[in-house]
């Protein structure tokens, strides 16, 4: 599997997110954004990794 994005994109992606108040709870990214968590778990173990590299 190849990444759409770069880690900056999902980690940016990720803040923007937390920012305009939206959960950043795995099961519901899955169904709201599967690229950007398909993405964020090419580049980091686990969601939950992702999300604090993005330190929100």
């Amino acid at each position: 599997m190849e990444a759409s994005m770069s880690v900056i994109d999902v980690i940016a992606q990720i803040q923007d997110l937390k920012n305009n108040g939206h959960q950043l709870n795995k099961k519901k990214l899955k169904q709201s954004h599967p690229e950007l968590l398909q993405n964020a778990l090419f580049y980091f173990p686990s969601w939950d990794h992702a999300v604090q590299s993005a330190d929100v």
